[in-house]
């Protein structure tokens, strides 16, 4: 999780998490932590002076599949909670961290590769907000001088969280599907290409855009990438360690359908220019990575 390499970072003390729900034991017991409803403006604004905050890193979100279920309620967290969030960071001088998505791209968009600055379109509210969320912060920027930077996260891989409700969740729940059951049901075709990322390589592509100094930046807003795969080339892989594993698919139409208007593949060339940004995981390294995480062990031996 990125608040403990933050922690690692700059001292426990200093880095503050919050959220509305109620901490795990690891979580709480590692540093500061306090509730902030991103809604509240009054209490963000307190804790912002309270706390002499300096950096503000905006993860509060309704991801794609969940949003289209809830559009007011998504409309809420991800647009007015984002207001919000500029406003306190204009007025009290913070260096701001919004992550956009490959969700911000929509079926007009130019899919292999897609550039950092092309028509976007996109066709559920979680795109549409990430949109409003780039443009904003780059008007801030210019209106008023925000430090506000932006990266595009392809879809995040990583052993330490469930499935969120995301387009790209199924690439997480087959590694706990394989363990646990030994197979594992598809919610999209086997040939849908999107970019991803091993959760290490998140981690530090936000602490390095945020550390790069601002005139090394030549935009607010960049794509970074990893690798781009399929759910049969996942499985595939998956396989190497779980040899028995099962795969079907029963394509979710809503989902195939938000994952035909997103990217195939990310063009970061310029991040990787502008401030060295440079991944270090492969599939075979992010396949090898989770199991070594979540533990395949048990079902081999059942195997066996």
């Amino acid at each position: 999780m990125w608040v403990f390499l933050h922690r690692k970072r700059f001292g426990k003390n200093n880095v503050i998490l919050s959220d509305i729900r109620k901490p795990a034991d690891n979580v709480f017991y590692s540093g500061p932590f306090i509730y902030a409803d991103i809604l509240d403006y009054k209490n963000l604004r307190e804790i912002v002076v309270n706390n002499r905050i300096t950096w503000l890193f905006h993860y509060s979100a309704l991801l794609s599949a969940v949003g289209e279920a809830n559009v007011p309620l998504a409309r809420a967290v991800n647009i007015t909670g984002l207001h919000n969030v500029l406003d306190i960071a204009a007025e009290h001088n913070l260096r701001l961290f919004v992550p956009s998505t490959i969700g911000a791209f929509g079926p007009t968009s130019p899919r292999d590769p897609t550039p950092d600055l092309c028509i976007q379109r996109p066709r559920t509210i979680y795109g549409v907000s990430k949109v409003h969320a780039e443009l904003m912060g780059e008007y801030y920027h210019y209106r008023y001088g925000l430090d506000f930077r932006c990266l595009r996260y392809p879809g995040i891989i990583s052993a330490d969280s469930q499935p969120g409700g995301g387009t790209t969740d199924y690439a997480v729940q087959i590694f706990h599907d394989a363990i646990k059951m030994g197979k594992f049901q598809c919610n999209l075709k086997p040939d849908t290409r999107l970019p991803m990322m091993y959760i290490d390589d998140c981690l530090k592509a936000t602490l390095e855009v945020m550390e790069a100094p601002a005139e090394a930046l030549s935009m607010r807003t960049y794509n970074i990438s990893a690798m781009s795969f399929t759910p049969e080339e996942l499985a595939q892989e998956v396989q190497k360690h779980v040899p028995e594993l099962q795969v079907t698919y029963n394509v979710d139409e809503v989902r195939q359908a938000i994952a035909d208007s997103w990217p195939m593949n990310f063009d970061d060339r310029n991040a990787r220019r502008d401030w060295g940004w440079k991944h270090d995981y492969d599939l075979p390294e992010l396949v090898t990575t989770m199991f070594s995480f979540l533990g395949s062990d048990s079902r081999i031996a059942q195997a066996n």
